[in-house]
């Protein structure tokens, strides 16, 4: 019983780049938990620091997120006047609408 699933980390890759708008963008994809966190904290705190106006999620790849998850999308509203999700993934979105989250972490603007 050596290699249990708690005993590891989630995977999560973070990217981070600007949209075609020059809208900042960070990509999130793998699972999001409490183990890692902290590196979408900081790539939110790297953006944040510039002040841009909005910042866009792209949770495309995000196959699992938990309360450590939305805890820190719901911190990045509070340091950006606008926070969009882009196409969260069918499990992030369902989180996202159990929780009441939608007026606050609403979807991108088409």
């Amino acid at each position: 019983m050596g290699d249990l699933a708690g005993d590891r980390a989630a995977e999560v890759v973070i990217d981070t780049r600007t949209d075609a708008a020059g809208v900042p963008l960070i990509a999130v994809s793998g699972e999001l938990d409490t183990s890692n966190v902290a590196s979408l904290e900081a790539a939110i705190a790297s953006i944040t620091a510039e002040r841009p106006e909005r910042l866009i999620l792209d949770l495309s790849g995000l196959r699992f997120m938990d309360s450590a998850g939305i805890s820190v999308l719901i911190g990045a509203t509070a340091k950006v006047e606008a926070v969009y999700l882009r196409n969260p993934s069918p499990a992030v979105r369902r989180v996202i609408e159990l929780t009441g989250l939608t007026g606050v972490l609403p979807l991108e603007p088409s």
